[in-house]
């Protein structure tokens, strides 16, 4: 087994922080997760951002501002999110990509998302794919659902592989509307990106909520890599809130350790994943 990367996944776009006030919503909470998190192991940050009303927003001054203090404080790998919010337009999705991330996201297909729908064309798919090599940012590939896997060696086939050419995957599970966040469900999808996928795929797991610890363990064992935060739960165990994206990642740090695997560090993760 390779080494594992860690991605942290500090605020997202669901959690509201009234309700949780730890979420990282200005950009000097989330400079200071950033820092924190990458003392703890992560080489990834998976980056949304909110406004001043501490909502979502795809407000390209500000991703730039992002993008440039996250990489004047840390070390870590950038990467933007182009799904934003569920409501926000392909335009403004597009445009996340001239704020010059190392990486960014890129969703496989239409998933319902709870009570939404998270809506992903492919015509879509196929203009952020070919402006993510135009403008030589490393896709991430967001799995919600085994389907999306074959879509993405569609994508691959007709279009060809991605900037870097290296092609990177992260399985989203238990999203209520996408597929289950258990062992069995990793391990299918890791099976799929072994027979569909090109040589060398690699991809890491996100279980949310209290799937957490399921799909974390699973992909550790399986080969695959992590992405905690708290856009994917605000629970470190039953009855405790999360304190800190950190400490998520520590324990994500720990798990990979527990399996006899190196905890990939920012310039490890760069060479792995064909970012230059």
């Amino acid at each position: 087994m390779t080494g594992g990367i860690i991605t942290v996944a500090p605020t997202g776009a669901e959690v509201s922080k009234a309700d949780f006030p730890p979420l990282p919503v200005t950009l000097d909470e989330l400079v200071d997760t950033a820092v924190s998190c990458e003392e703890a192991g992560a080489s990834i940050i998976h980056v949304h951002i909110r406004g001043e009303d501490a909502l979502p927003t795809l407000d390209l001054g500000r991703l730039t501002d992002t993008v440039d203090a996250l990489r004047s404080a840390t070390d870590l790998v950038v990467q933007l999110s182009t799904g934003g919010a569920v409501t926000d337009p392909e335009s403004d999705r597009l445009r996340v990509l001239d704020a010059r991330p190392d990486m960014a996201s890129c969703t496989m297909g239409t998933v319902n998302f709870g009570d939404a729908v998270f809506m992903n064309r492919w015509d879509f798919i196929t203009e952020l794919h070919k402006s993510m090599r135009d403008k030589g940012v490393v896709p991430e590939y967001e799995i919600f659902d085994l389907g999306h896997l074959t879509n993405l060696a569609r994508l691959l086939d007709k279009h060809g592989l991605p900037h870097g050419g290296h092609v990177h995957v992260d399985f989203v599970l238990g999203v209520p509307g996408g597929a289950s966040g258990d062992a069995p469900t990793v391990t299918a999808m890791a099976d799929a990106v072994r027979r569909y996928l090109p040589e060398g795929t690699t991809f890491s797991a996100t279980g949310i909520g209290r799937t957490t610890m399921p799909v974390m363990l699973t992909s550790v064992a399986a080969g695959g890599h992590l992405r905690v935060g708290m856009e994917d739960t605000t629970s470190f165990r039953r009855g405790e809130k999360v304190a800190s994206n950190a400490q998520l990642a520590e324990r994500a740090a720990d798990a990979l350790r527990l399996a006899g695997r190196e905890v990939l560090d920012p310039e490890g993760t760069r060479k792995l994943l064909g970012i230059g």
